[in-house]
């Protein structure tokens, strides 16, 4: 597989700057996640890895070559869309051979190949069908089995998942997860499912506005956030953000705390809230609840916990997990 490296790509089009001067490097074997919100730049920067945008400055390298002028097919690069992009009237195997046959890659080799993808995402029973005999799930295997085949050293998969229901969605995060196992490859993976980056990625990329806010593995994301976007983007229920008021510092621009991070205490605490809304999941309650100058504060409660709108708890941040930031959303470090 290759490292892939971007040195001071911008991308404008016309007289407006969509990605300016980013620089990123992509570590050989890793399955790194490009994650933000839409319009955010990240499949911006994903079709200019591929080849499929031309960068207006800067170098993109796989594996230390310099391909900023190649063409697509020259990368040793797959890509696996949001669509399926399969042909209706082929078999499975004739979809996962495609490629192959259009390179006039020899017949036995090709088999070779597609029996090979076929056993690395459990298609071999499926081989004869067409795409309308598939499910969704199936229709995204066969996809990535096109990739699989054509032996690249780097994977780019936008937004896989997206067409997806959520117990598929699950299933195939679980299914991505053992074939970068089973493959080690180098794949990168753009999303705005932030639980899609939690559960996948051994490196997380988080953009805005066409910049990285920050580059982490993904606890380290949860644990630090350099930024209030950051804070506020990873992890669900997201964190609150307070002002900096809210727990006693008035130097403190706006104070983030992950609602795991909150105890509810007997008769006094920081906040004296109110529950507004209640969701009941089970493992966990997440109490959606508000407090004197406070609009919103949402606490995850054990599921036994058995809490209604209306009533009233004594709420404290736990002061280890309190997150500061200053006024240019910038983390600042905590102190008593």
């Amino acid at each position: 597989m290759a490292e892939v490296r971007l040195d001071d790509i911008t991308k404008s089009f016309g007289n407006l700057t969509v990605i300016p001067e980013l620089n990123l490097t992509v570590p050989d074997g890793s399955f790194t996640v490009l994650v933000g919100p839409s319009g955010c730049g990240k499949s911006t920067l994903l079709r200019m890895i591929a080849g499929l945008e031309t960068p207006s400055r800067g170098r993109v390298l796989i594996g230390g070559r310099n391909v900023t002028e190649e063409e697509p097919s020259r990368r040793e690069i797959s890509m696996v869309f949001q669509s399926y992009a399969l042909f209706p009237h082929m078999t499975v195997a004739q979809n996962i051979d495609f490629g192959l046959r259009l390179q006039k890659m020899p017949k036995l080799e090709r088999e070779e190949r597609v029996a090979r993808a076929a056993r690395i995402l459990a298609l071999e029973s499926y081989l004869d069908r067409k795409p309308s005999q598939l499910s969704g799930g199936q229709r995204q295997r066969v996809a990535i089995g096109r990739s699989i085949v054509r032996n690249p050293k780097v994977f780019l998969l936008d937004e896989p998942l997206s067409n997806l229901d959520a117990a598929l969605r699950g299933q195939m995060r679980v299914e991505l997860a053992q074939l970068h196992r089973s493959l080690g490859a180098t794949m990168i993976y753009v999303t705005h499912d932030q639980v899609e980056a939690m559960t996948l990625a051994d490196q997380i990329v988080v953009m805005k506005d066409g910049r990285i806010e920050q580059v982490g593995a993904p606890m380290d994301l949860y644990d630090r956030p350099a930024t209030e976007f950051v804070a506020a983007f990873i992890g669900s229920p997201k964190m609150n953000l307070l002002p900096g008021r809210s727990i006693g510092r008035q130097d403190v621009k706006t104070a983030g705390i992950r609602p795991e991070h909150i105890r509810v205490d007997g008769a006094e605490g920081t906040w004296a809230a109110r529950a507004e809304v209640v969701e009941t999941l089970g493992a966990d309650t997440i109490a959606y609840m508000s407090a004197e100058g406070i609009d919103s504060i949402t606490v995850r409660l054990p599921g036994h916990m058995r809490l209604k709108a209306g009533d009233r708890l004594f709420l404290t941040p736990e002061p280890a997990n309190l997150h500061l930031y200053d006024e240019k959303g910038h983390r600042m470090e905590a102190r008593a």
